[in-house]
């Protein structure tokens, strides 16, 4: 399976060349909707149709260990963004690798 990383330039040129509109004005689509995904995540939770759940998440102060040196460190507090797809997402992805 080939990893490959999709930057944002990335994202602007393929809604440029798939929908015809210029670079510029993709680019503010792109800017202006990753804002709205931002503000509602923020919020808590963000879930679109058909593609899945963005659920913001508390995780705890908690000790961890460096797997080497077995010296323990704590990690702090933090929120993390937890994704959950959609049943279609998922179905789409078991047949293509069946």
């Amino acid at each position: 399976m080939l990893k490959q990383n999709l930057k944002k330039i990335d994202l602007i040129n393929l809604i440029s060349s798939r929908t015809g509109l210029p670079k510029n004005l993709s680019k503010k689509i792109l800017s202006d909707l990753l804002k709205i995904f931002n503000n509602r995540i923020s919020n808590g939770y963000l879930g679109l149709k058909n593609i899945g759940t963005f659920k913001l998440l508390n995780k705890k102060e908690r000790i961890g260990r460096n797997p080497k040196t077995k010296k323990e460190h704590i990690i702090s507090a933090r929120k993390v963004v937890k994704f959950i797809p959609s049943k279609y997402i998922t179905e789409y992805l078991n047949n293509i690798y069946e």
